[in-house]
């Protein structure tokens, strides 16, 4: 009886590890959870509607309108829970055909067979504006001529000149002045110290803000557009959730905060009295 490996023993091992690598719905779920954001937090920071964050959670790509969208929807909500988009993007290619065609460039060439031919510089123009030019110089020069003329005519026939004394000048001040104080670098420089307050300018792009008092009450709730700022004010504390830190310049109690938050982060801060100090 020969002994040998039977046809269970021959079968190739299987490889586990794209058992172990976690759906791609599922890889964003635990990356928020670990963030501590809510699915509400996410659609907010990021504009995605909350029906398709529920939906991508679920490795369900049909809300998205296309792969176009969902390779877009999938990036955005990567890097709002901190998470590298591109091995989600290479997942999702694999499992739907591969990447997206480009748009093609017919557009762009049509855009460049209608635009409008240059013109010339307009040398009649230029002319007519130089012969006037030249008639007023010419008729400037005999008008002074002629008052010269005057003038001299008047000494001659024994005219006395005026004696009418002209006017001091007025001694210049060589003194430098002095230089004026700067202004402040923020409208609550000021800040009354028994009390915190946080203002949040959108200085470098537009980010979700959402801010609550030391009770929890809601003192706003919203976008910030580039360069609009929201002042919060509070006997206590002030909690606040940044959708885009990167976008946001802060001044509590008077003083900037000079965080380097990263573009897109989500940052969930807390200021109370006294120095600037995130909680």
């Amino acid at each position: 009886m020969s002994i040998g490996n039977s046809p269970e023993d021959e079968r190739p091992f299987e490889d586990d590890r794209e058992e172990a690598r976690p759906s791609i719905g599922r890889a964003l779920q635990q990356a928020r959870i670990a963030a501590g954001l809510t699915v509400d937090d996410v659609s907010s920071a990021t504009r995605v509607r909350l029906p398709i964050v529920h939906a991508i959670e679920a490795d369900d790509f049909t809300p998205c309108g296309g792969d176009v969208y969902a390779r877009g929807h999938i990036r955005t909500l990567a890097k709002a829970v901190h998470l590298d988009p591109a091995p989600l993007l290479a997942q999702y290619d694999d499992a739907h055909g591969g990447r997206p065609a480009p748009t093609p460039a017919a557009p762009l060439f049509e855009a460049e067979r209608i635009r409008p031919e240059r013109r010339g510089p307009n040398w009649t123009a230029a002319m007519v504006a130089a012969i006037v030019a030249v008639v007023g110089f010419v008729g400037f020069t005999a008008f002074k001529g002629d008052g010269d003329d005057g003038s001299k005519t008047q000494v001659a026939e024994g005219s006395k000149p005026s004696t009418s004394t002209s006017p001091s000048p007025t001694p210049k001040n060589d003194k430098p002045e002095a230089p004026k104080p700067a202004p402040s670098d923020s409208a609550i420089a000021a800040a009354p110290q028994d009390k915190v307050t946080v203002q949040v300018t959108a200085a470098d792009g537009k980010s979700w803000i959402h801010a609550k008092d030391h009770n929890g009450r809601q003192m706003f709730d919203g976008l910030l557009e580039q360069g609009e700022s929201r002042t919060f004010q509070d006997s206590e504390k002030i909690n606040l959730v940044l959708g885009d830190a990167g976008a946001i310049q802060l001044y509590v109690n008077g003083k900037k905060i000079d965080d380097d938050w990263e573009p897109g982060a989500v940052e969930r801060l807390t200021y109370t009295k006294g120095d600037p100090q995130a909680g």
